[in-house]
């Protein structure tokens, strides 16, 4: 069991005792936000270099897998280890995959650089939101959402600016370097400033289950993102996959519920709060995936705007994003977890509508007020829900519990993302299959025709570029529709939580003497928050 050691400070900010170790949280919460908002902007640029646009959702797909199937475990050795090495190794992993994204040579080679840097992403986030459980009672998380949202909101405004002017006046490579200043301060303030005591004690680490897990949700991908593409989706070769990625996934539930140390523990499935929380989390990470992977495409290859202004118009969420979050903090601690989340879960549901609704001659002012409000919605979504699920239990499991809701984000994103490529490919391979007879011949191969357009210059008067951009147009419109339709599961899914959250376990050797700044059971504000 490991300790964090107490500041014994009540100040939440960056002068307090716990300030350093805020602002290094801070910055380790900013690779994350830059990455997702810097490379969905450079997606175009990287199609038109290296080529193999039916691939590119890889780019995103093997990046959340391989950050998904690791949450869990970090978050065990999180609870075992402590959080300190837990997080200094993700980042540190996390800049090994930057540098390999900046020096590829084609998209093999990216997708597996983005494969690395994503087993380091794993520990970056859920452990720092983890770190911020430990620090912060319920009623200072409220302010302390707000310091974190605001990395959000400057990252949607640095990001996709840094990622349009890379993209489109230096080279996207650059949207990978930019993480190794942010991300090696971050571990020098962590190992100058974050102290935790640790007592050993031996721990048998669940590999089979780690395995069972990985391969199960790796061949799901696999079947998703390559179906109706590589092969056919009723063929053998597809069948046999998901066959055997149900059977993998199976068999992970059946050790978890007979190891000694499970890496998921099923309890975290027992209970309304954890399980709507976990729901609410796996839709999010849909959601956010599909804009930040096809928001872009549409206002380059729809619209006709740079790389810049394609950027800006995804920013327009992560504005809207951070805003709610700063304030879900306040309206959680009035109305409680579960209304507040029913009132995000109503707004996102609003601002997929108006994503689902944006016409082929949408303006970005349109793009980027529809992706605010849905930005908006999921702010206020997300906040209460994890703050909610951290509630329900003490230090020892938090760490399994935040990795578990991280873990169902990243599997939402990473199964989002498979599902709305596979919606994609498909609608583009039907209609360049069958081009009108003024084009026929004159489009390149397959989706890479989409390059085309790709370039934010098309020409209006060539016939060629005017099919291509209805093409592209049809794809990412059925993409959003299909988003339409998943944001109305996030009601459904908060409404599971109660609306009065309750501790299920009681820290046994951890008393509120020793760590003032945790909450060891529910506190009369925390029950009147919750109820």
């Amino acid at each position: 069991m490991t300790n964090v050691v107490p500041s014994g400070s009540k100040t939440v900010g960056f002068r307090s005792e716990r300030g350093p170790v805020l602002i290094a949280v801070m910055l380790s919460t900013a690779l994350v936000a830059l990455d997702s908002t810097i490379i969905a902007t450079a997606v175009p640029s990287i199609v038109n270099d290296l080529g193999g646009f039916e691939q590119f959702p890889w780019l995103f797909s093997i990046y959340l897998l391989t950050q998904a199937v690791t949450v869990p475990l970090y978050g065990k050795f999180a609870d075992v280890l402590g959080r300190k090495p837990v997080m200094l190794f993700g980042i540190a992993v996390f800049l090994l995959g930057s540098v390999l994204c900046g020096a590829a040579w084609s998209m093999p080679v990216l997708i597996i650089s983005r494969a690395i840097q994503g087993i380091g992403a794993g520990a970056v986030l859920p452990i720092s939101m983890t770190m911020v459980g430990d620090q912060y009672t319920v009623e200072e998380r409220a302010k302390v959402q707000g310091y974190l949202a605001s990395v959000w909101a400057v990252a949607s405004v640095i990001g996709p600016t840094l990622g349009g002017i890379f993209a489109e006046y230096l080279t996207w490579r650059w949207i990978f370097f930019v993480n190794v200043p942010v991300g090696a301060v971050a571990m020098v303030m962590l190992v100058l400033k974050f102290t935790e005591s640790v007592q050993r004690r031996k721990h048998r680490i669940d590999y089979l289950g780690a395995t069972l897990l990985t391969l199960g949700c790796s061949l799901l991908i696999l079947g998703l993102l390559e179906g109706g593409v590589a092969w056919r989706w009723g063929s053998v070769a597809s069948v046999l996959i998901f066959v055997a990625s149900a059977a993998m996934l199976i068999g992970f539930v059946f050790v978890e519920r007979r190891a000694a140390e499970p890496v998921v523990p099923l309890w975290v499935f027992s209970r309304r709060t954890l399980v709507g929380g976990n729901l609410v989390s796996l839709i999010i990470g849909a959601l956010l995936i599909g804009m930040s992977s096809y928001l872009p495409t549409f206002a380059e290859g729809v619209m006709g705007t740079g790389a810049l202004v394609a950027g800006l118009t995804l920013g327009a969420l992560t504005v809207g994003w951070p805003l709610s979050a700063s304030q879900a903090g306040r309206i959680y601690m009035r109305l409680g977890f579960r209304d507040t989340g029913l009132i995000g879960s109503v707004v996102v549901v609003a601002g997929a509508l108006l994503v689902a609704l944006l016409p082929i001659g949408a303006t970005v002012w349109q793009a980027a007020a529809a992706a605010f409000v849905l930005g908006i919605g999921l702010g206020l979504s997300s906040v209460p829900t994890l703050v909610a699920v951290q509630s329900t239990v003490g230090w020892s499991r938090r760490g399994v519990v935040t990795g578990t809701n991280m873990f169902n984000r990243s599997m939402g994103s990473a199964v989002g993302v498979a599902v709305f490529g596979a919606i994609a490919n498909t609608t583009l391979a039907n209609r360049f299959a069958h081009p009108p007879a003024a084009v026929a011949g004159q489009l390149p191969p397959s989706a890479d025709a989409t390059s085309l357009v790709l370039n934010g210059h098309p020409d209006p008067a060539s016939p060629v570029d005017a099919f291509v951009r209805e093409v592209l147009y049809a794809a990412t419109h059925q993409v959003f529709v299909v988003m339409f339709a998943v944001s109305i599961l996030t009601v459904a899914a908060t409404a599971l939580m109660p609306r009065r959250t309750e501790q299920l376990f009681v820290e046994e050797a951890q008393p509120r003497a020793e760590s003032p700044s945790i909450p060891t059971a529910c506190s009369p504000s925390q029950r009147s928050a919750s109820s």
